[in-house]
């Protein structure tokens, strides 16, 4: 039985996609803290969420796996790296290195280090060109856990997540269904038994026209990918000015919803 966990990261962990009702962001890894939570019952249970959307593997290595290891839970999440494989000109090979001595570190100082794997992004437009990239990292990301004895949260083989309803309206963060089905993988993956079949099919979707589907496509690039191509040219993140939601490991009893 877990009875803490610590998840470090960016906007996939920091749960951006999944707006809760105090403002904050709720995603995947609240949705998993809840789970945990409800099992451990009147023992308590303990969460803390580091991630901070927009951070590169390297921020996250300074600013959050110290802290990780500071704190010394059971259980860490660890789902890093996707933002420096999405920047032009990037190596997946150097990055898994680097991410392979964060891995190395935390696994020496905690219990047990869940690590993350990236999407299949065969579906994301913005994201398409990227995929053998992606898929790269991924095998690595595979190799360090059988070297280290990580569990795997594997992203690319969850076929839910390829449905557009499990992505926010900016179609590169999850929606709160997206998040839900993440969180309940990652239960499968320690062995639990989720509430529910994160592969569960989703309902059938009503047929749409090419001049309906050009129309919410022209929306997306004005309202989400020029800004974000803005800011990558003008150098900025999302998560300048951005701090932790849950910095400290304290009782956590879940999350509504």
């Amino acid at each position: 039985m877990i009875r803490s966990y610590v998840a470090i990261g960016d906007s996939f962990t920091e749960g951006v996609g999944d707006p809760g009702p105090d403002g904050l962001f709720v995603g995947w890894a609240d949705r998993f803290a809840t789970l945990l939570s409800d099992r451990t019952g009147e023992n308590g249970f303990r969460y803390a969420n580091l991630a901070v959307r927009g951070k590169l593997l390297d921020h996250i290595v300074e600013e959050q796996v110290p802290r990780a290891v500071e704190l010394a839970p059971e259980l860490v999440s660890f789902c890093a790296g996707g933002n420096d494989i999405i920047r032009p000109g990037t190596d997946p090979d150097d990055v898994a290195e680097r991410y392979e001595a964060a891995v190395a570190r935390l696994t020496s100082a905690v219990g047990t280090v869940m690590v993350t794997t990236g999407f299949d992004t065969r579906g994301v437009p913005v994201f398409r060109h990227l995929r053998g990239k992606i898929a790269t990292y991924t095998a690595h990301v595979r190799a360090i856990a059988d070297r280290y004895g990580c569990p795997v949260l594997d992203l690319w083989s969850l076929r839910a997540v390829q449905d557009p309803r499990a992505w926010d309206d900016d179609r590169l963060h999850l929606s709160p269904e997206g998040h839900t089905r993440v969180a309940l993988r990652a239960a499968q993956v320690l062995g639990y038994t989720p509430p529910a079949d994160p592969d569960q099919p989703w309902p059938p979707l009503p047929p749409r026209g090419t001049l309906e589907v050009r129309r919410d496509d022209i929306h997306w690039a004005r309202e989400h990918l020029v800004p974000w191509i803005g800011r990558r040219l003008r150098g900025e993140s999302s998560g300048d000015g951005v701090t932790a939601k849950r910095p400290d490991l304290s009782a956590f009893e879940g999350t509504a919803g």
